[in-house]
């Protein structure tokens, strides 16, 4: 589990593909402190099982699932990603639960800076927009964030300059892709509200 507190930001060293597979390897330096094979860790808000690594970087390896439903694909050697490792159970829950089970990819429509903060519009696939509601919280790239407004195929969030500053969502442009994960809990709520219908 995650918590969508972005540890720091990696950068793609290398990302090998073959027909329905491929192997990224990231540069980073605190998430290898104390790092060791199957450990869990969030790329741009997917949840990925170390594979190998030394002391500058650790290597992952990426299924058919994870290439179809995350923008983890597209990755190029030289780009910045959000890392986060799991959460210990003793940890503290700073942001939501984060599960690193990305839903879909959506894409920003819109940037609006203010002084110190700056709005960015999020189009979101059809299928999840009933997930997400003002005030609730939504995975963006893995960091955790609180929907402003809420609409059928779009929403907003407010980044504060510490957001901007250490996570890649200050450099995301018009057009970028996103990883998305909506609350656990409201998807959980849905299924035993769909089962109970069913079975009166």
């Amino acid at each position: 589990m995650f918590t969508g507190i972005v540890t720091e930001l990696g950068t793609v060293r290398a990302l090998e593909t073959t027909a329905d597979a491929a192997r990224l390897t990231v540069a980073a330096t605190g998430v290898l402190d104390g790092v060791r094979l199957g450990d869990s860790i969030a790329v741009n808000g997917c949840c990925l099982t170390v594979a190998a690594f030394d002391d500058e970087t650790w290597t992952a390896d990426l299924m058919a699932e994870t290439l179809q439903r995350t923008s983890l694909g597209t990755l190029v050697p030289g780009d910045r990603v959000n890392l986060e490792p799991a959460m210990p159970v003793t940890g503290r829950l700073g942001g939501h639960i984060v599960q690193g089970h990305v839903d879909g990819v959506g894409a920003v429509v819109a940037r609006t800076p203010g002084d110190r903060w700056e709005v960015v519009e999020i189009w979101l696939p059809a299928d999840l927009a009933r997930y997400v509601v003002a005030k609730g919280s939504l995975a963006v790239d893995g960091v955790s964030l609180t929907v402003v407004e809420a609409g059928t195929d779009r929403f907003t969030v407010s980044l504060i300059p510490e957001t901007l500053a250490r996570t890649t969502l200050g450099s995301r442009a018009v057009g970028d892709p996103v990883n998305l994960e909506t609350d656990v809990l409201a998807r959980h709520v849905e299924r035993l509200l769909a089962t109970t219908a069913v079975a009166s």
